[in-house]
């Protein structure tokens, strides 16, 4: 199994904990999220595992080669001249992955009891291109979905609402994204756009011809950490349900 960790955001929301380092090195109870995010996703089965990097990159790719775990390749995707997004900085990774296997994407500030392991059958039973973990919690930008197959996507706080063809708009539910999702490797040769861009965009693209699944998670052991406040509340979290950063 492959697996991409997206690492590279600047995090200005979280300062001051990122003056001086990446919103990746940023500790959660003495350890780096990357490193949290690293061990679940080999405790979970990834054998290669892409991180990519922009932020204070010498001291992520110090922070990288200093880590060893038996029979798991790390690498690093360089985008130190310029952020690509989710959509591009996939693009970018191909490379770097085993394009026989599916890969897990994981951002970096996220911590849940998700079983990646679940995860990843459910993804292959459906027989997706892509499957995304999701829960009923407010939340500007959701995804809409049909039964559990993607439909839409609506931002609440613009308004904006994109439905793909053939959806009757009654029909959907409106579920948030939780930064955790799965792809196939069919998906990479789909992918023609270029320069920084959203996966979102493309799922939204690929899901009127494509099965992108959902799959439901606990909303109650979620966390991010994208700001001093969300990192707060995800100690306070991950003290009460240690099983959210172990597996």
């Amino acid at each position: 199994m492959n697996a991409m960790i997206f690492a590279a955001g600047i995090g200005n929301r979280l300062k001051p904990f990122t003056d001086n380092k990446p919103k990746a090195l940023v500790s959660m109870h003495g350890k780096p999220m990357l490193q949290w995010v690293i061990e679940k996703l080999v405790n979970a089965g990834a054998c290669r595992i892409v991180i990519n990097v922009h932020h204070f990159p010498a001291m992520m790719e110090s922070f990288i080669s200093e880590l060893n775990y038996p029979g798991v390749v790390l690498q690093i995707s360089d985008e130190t001249q310029e952020l690509l997004d989710t959509g591009g900085g996939l693009k970018k990774a191909v490379k770097f992955l085993n394009n026989q296997e599916v890969t897990v994407l994981h951002n970096v500030d996220i911590v849940s009891d998700i079983n990646l392991k679940d995860l990843v059958q459910t993804h292959k039973e459906n027989d997706a291109l892509a499957t995304l973990a999701v829960t009923k919690r407010d939340s500007t930008r959701m995804f809409l979905w049909n039964e559990d197959r993607l439909a839409g996507w609506e931002n609440r706080t613009t308004g904006e609402r994109l439905l793909c063809k053939g959806i009757d708009p009654h029909s959907v539910k409106p579920m948030a994204f939780s930064g955790i999702h799965v792809v196939s490797p069919e998906i990479f040769s789909l992918i023609s756009e270029t320069g920084p861009f959203s996966i979102k965009d493309l799922y939204l693209r690929f899901a009127s011809d494509h099965v992108i699944k959902a799959y439901e998670h606990n909303a109650d052991k979620w966390a991010d950490i994208g700001t001093p406040e969300k990192l707060a509340k995800a100690i306070r979290l991950t003290n009460e349900f240690p099983e959210m950063l172990h597996p």
